[in-house]
């Protein structure tokens, strides 16, 4: 699989990463063994790129990550990069902009909960330290990112990121000119272009790394799931897709597939490959994080990275499926 470098200067990383967030068990039950057995598949077809954090079953996730790294031998597990996230403290998600970062991000508050990312991944030195929101209320002062400037200084951490706020992904853009942040990681996916906009031109224009989040839509643009289908309750889907949300998806998803078909590509790329390979396409990205909990989706992605890259003209037509949603029952 294609080695890439995460950003300027970054370390290399596998341009289709493994998302850790059903190995915390929110996405329906998970076995840890099963988790294992999942990673070391993944790593044995290529994949060097790991994503997780603290939420992602309140730890549980980083743990067994943790335990999976301690089994690999020396030759492979240097090559292997794991991000994990520290979330801002009790309050509003994401932050409102009354939030005070002293309340949501102070410095004790930073230092701790980077010391249990870890003793969770059991090493000494995180490979890259996402804070897992933010608001733009931050901007003009954001302190939070230079006590990650400081811990890095201290050796606790390699690279400084942060995760976009769903509701304003663009606020990350002058902590990318201002030169706080080496990774940025953003929704991107058929549904959710905004960042084709502003952000990643900026990204290329400052060399900041690019992680995409959510290139299936939480598994909506696999073609899996009918309108009338509903999640059980321990998914954390079973509220994304709440009321008619599914429904209303899965006629644009089908709208998606009559496009495969109308360009005679269906028989190549599934719906699944189809969103992976357009969440690839812009050049400022790097790696494509895609959540797997068992062999059978590591070999189904893992296949997909390997898939020529779409025809020009079929990424134009996928651009006309942007939704502007919002946060859901704005974009109707």
């Amino acid at each position: 699989m294609k080695q890439v470098p995460l950003g300027h200067d970054g370390f290399p990383v596998s341009q289709l990463g493994f998302g850790g967030w059903a190995l915390g068990g929110q996405w329906g039950a998970q076995e840890d063994d099963a988790s294992l057995a999942t990673l070391q598949h993944a790593i044995e077809h290529g994949v060097t790129f790991i994503d997780t954090a603290p939420g992602y079953g309140d730890g549980r996730s980083e743990q067994v990550i943790g335990r999976f790294l301690k089994q690999l031998p020396a030759s492979m597990r240097e090559k292997i990069h794991v991000a994990t996230k520290t979330p801002p403290s009790e309050g509003p998600w994401p932050p409102s902009p009354y939030c005070r970062w002293q309340d949501r991000y102070g410095a004790a508050y930073i230092r701790a909960n980077v010391e249990e990312r870890l003793r969770n991944l059991g090493v000494e030195c995180l490979d890259l330290l996402q804070l897992h929101s933010w608001t733009a209320a931050w901007n003009d002062d954001p302190q939070p990112l230079l006590v990650l400037q400081k811990l890095r200084q201290e050796g606790k951490i390699n690279r400084i990121g942060l995760c976009t706020p769903e509701q304003d992904q663009n606020c990350v853009i002058q902590l990318m000119r201002d030169g706080l942040v080496d990774v940025v990681q953003v929704v991107f996916n058929i549904f959710e272009q905004e960042p084709a906009a502003q952000l990643l031109p900026v990204a290329e224009e400052t060399g900041t790394g690019v992680i995409v989040r959510v290139s299936l839509d939480e598994g909506a643009l696999t073609g899996k799931y009918p309108a009338d289908h509903s999640f059980p309750k321990d998914d954390f889907r079973s509220g994304y897709f709440a009321g008619d949300r599914m429904e209303r998806t899965s006629k644009r998803v089908e709208a998606i597939r009559d496009d495969l078909k109308e360009f005679g590509l269906e028989e190549h790329y599934s719906l699944a490959a189809t969103a992976i390979k357009f969440a690839m396409a812009p050049s400022a990205v790097q790696t494509v994080i895609v959540g797997m909990r068992n062999v059978e989706q590591v070999a189904l992605n893992v296949a997909t990275e390997a898939l020529p890259s779409l025809p020009d003209d079929f990424l134009r037509r996928l651009q006309l499926h942007q939704w502007r949603r919002g946060v859901w029952y704005s974009g109707k």
